[in-house]
């Protein structure tokens, strides 16, 4: 899951940021509108949380962009304004959920999941290719009916490639939606991490490289 966090206090949206990261949440932070609408023109955010007060470009006109656009991404408005009528107006704005500040953190993080679960990007509960099955909501994976235990980026890699039933992957692709902007994720990364994930699949091999370009199932 991908997550986008857009905060214009500093200190708040790093610790958003924080604590989903300890879900096994890829997030990446926004300051400003600006910068989220920036995020959002390359990046396929499964969530969008975003500040409905902010300076510059307000909430409300990153809310209409994204809508706009027509991405698939879910966005979870935040606002310190409980009012009946400031929720009413976020949500016809087309947000998709709504949370006043202050709000409990498993609160956020269980609207997160559940958002990500709705979107219309989400695969379908079980895939199944070349002898695995991987089960996104459990994180589990079996080959051929052997219980294979992934790290939590082999995991991500893997449903990634199976997503794609098939078709090439790019590198490029894979370290955008399973590592987050804060993370290292370089090449030689991403060599490792399908490596250990080789390994761990055992044979016969089922990922295949295209130098230069990325892999595939």
């Amino acid at each position: 899951m991908r997550v986008l966090v857009v905060e214009d206090e500093e200190q708040l949206a790093d610790a958003v940021a924080r604590g989903l990261r300890l879900h096994a949440i890829a997030v990446d932070v926004a300051y400003d509108g600006r910068e989220a609408l920036e995020l959002t023109s390359y990046v396929d955010y499964d969530v969008v949380v975003l500040d409905r007060d902010l300076p510059d470009v307000h909430g409300d006109e990153v809310c209409r962009e994204l809508i706009g656009a027509g991405g698939a991404s879910r966005i979870l408005m935040l606002t310190a304004a409980g009012r009946v009528r400031d929720r009413v107006g976020g949500l016809s704005l087309g947000a998709d959920d709504y949370l006043v500040k202050p709000f409990a953190f498993a609160e956020l993080v269980a609207r997160i999941r559940a958002l990500a679960r709705r979107s219309s990007r989400a695969a379908p509960p079980v895939l199944e290719r070349a002898g695995i099955r991987l089960d996104p909501a459990r994180r589990t994976v079996v080959r051929d009916g052997r219980q294979v235990a992934l790290g939590r980026r082999e995991f991500d890699v893997l449903h990634e490639l199976m997503r794609a039933g098939g078709d090439l992957v790019t590198s490029a692709r894979l370290r955008a939606n399973v590592w987050d902007e804060h993370s290292e994720a370089g090449t030689g990364v991403l060599r490792v991490t399908i490596t250990s994930l080789r390994r761990k699949l055992g044979g016969p091999a089922v990922i295949e490289n295209v130098p230069g370009r990325g892999y595939r199932l």
